[in-house]
């Protein structure tokens, strides 16, 4: 699985700034006046992962160290992906079709988090759509826009006729899901998201196709002037400047770090959203090291051995044997797989094993 996050906000708050050096290339059209963009851009952006060069290296000295090997050749890596869905710019009155309208909120069904980019940044050569910017309102405003295209959603459901007492377990199950409706509709016309609103386990799975806008978890991205970068923000506020994110896109790998680190700064905006991201919705990477190639692949925290195997290929999960395991850690200390196997650093797993974030893994798959 890879992760997909929707980038939302008004006009003009710096959204297609932040995907163009996301994607360190100019593929959403960028200018200063609402709806520069006319259909959601989509973008792949690999997700940053020192380990990969790493085992990358460590591979190609262990295979050269074979006697059928005598020139060092570097497998290719391949990073796990993150896809980014920059939206048009969203207005008051976008659920009623105002601006571009329930054109662009349909493309936020398809993300797995959502993401509202908020203007902080004071700068009066970029218009706005209130005379008086304002980030909380600012907020507000999406999320209005956004239960009020749930609740158009919710309208649209009919109420099960069957008495689920006396019906199939599927009746039943439409009676819950109606329930389910009922609290939801009553809760957002109050203003409350839908991920806010407390439902029974079996009343939140039956709403899960639905896909509402508002239960999707979210983060804020407080696009912000440089100076204000190491501020203190709200819980779940990612403090970005787009414009820095824009002129590190110019640059090298080197010399990003270097710009980073005259900035006092760790890491770069797209590491703190993709970090985000991975966090909010529970996601681990494990790892592949072969002389074909070296890569990450995105799991759930908490997947067992077999479920990461048909990440990989779904054929993997039926003909599963075991898993070779060993800590990213390991690997590199002891030098390549040869080594860590030498050392007993590897070990078998069966398809119940709980993989955890850099597992080093080979699986073994039957005929």
């Amino acid at each position: 699985m890879n992760l997909s996050i929707g980038i939302v906000g008004l006009p003009n708050v710096g959204k297609s700034t932040l995907f163009n050096a996301l994607l360190k290339k100019q593929q959403a059209f960028v200018a200063n006046y609402p709806f520069a963009t006319i259909e959601p851009n989509v973008g792949i952006v690999p997700v940053p992962d020192y380990r990969l060069e790493k085992l990358a290296d460590i591979v190609a000295k262990d295979s050269s160290a074979s006697p059928q090997n005598d020139i060092i050749k570097k497998p290719p890596v391949i990073p796990a992906i993150v896809k980014f869905v920059d939206i048009a710019g969203l207005v008051k009155g976008a659920a009623e079709g105002e601006g571009l309208g329930n054109k662009f909120l349909s493309h936020i069904r398809e993300a797995d988090l959502i993401c509202h980019v908020v203007r902080y940044f004071k700068d009066l050569d970029v218009a706005h759509v209130s005379s008086n910017p304002n980030p909380d309102s600012d907020e507000a405003t999406i999320n209005t826009e956004l239960i009020l295209a749930d609740l158009q959603t919710l309208e649209k459901q009919q109420e099960p006729k069957k008495n689920p007492s006396t019906s199939s377990g599927q009746a039943k199950e439409d009676y819950l899901r109606w329930e389910a409706i009922k609290k939801l509709k009553e809760e957002l016309n109050k203003g409350v998201l839908a991920k806010d609103v407390s439902l029974p386990e079996e009343e939140k799975e039956s709403i899960l196709n639905l896909n509402l806008l508002t239960l999707k978890p979210v983060f804020i991205i407080a696009n912000v002037s440089e100076n204000d970068l190491k501020n203190q923000f709200p819980e779940n506020t990612i403090a970005v400047c787009a414009k820095i994110e824009a002129e590190l896109a110019q640059l090298s790998e080197d010399e990003q770090k270097e710009y980073l680190k005259s900035l006092g700064l760790r890491k770069s905006g797209l590491e703190n959203i993709i970090e985000k991201g991975y966090e909010m919705l529970g996601l681990i990477s494990f790892l592949t090291a072969g002389e074909k190639e070296v890569r990450a692949w995105t799991i759930r925290l908490g997947s067992t051995s077999l479920m990461a195997s048909g990440t990989i290929h779904t054929d993997f999960m039926k003909k599963f044997i075991k898993a070779e395991v060993v800590s990213f850690s390991d690997f590199v200390s002891a030098g390549g797989w040869k080594k860590s196997r030498e050392l007993g650093k590897t070990r078998f797993e069966g398809r119940e094993y709980i993989v955890k974030d850099g597992d080093v893994v080979e699986f073994k798959i039957g005929a």
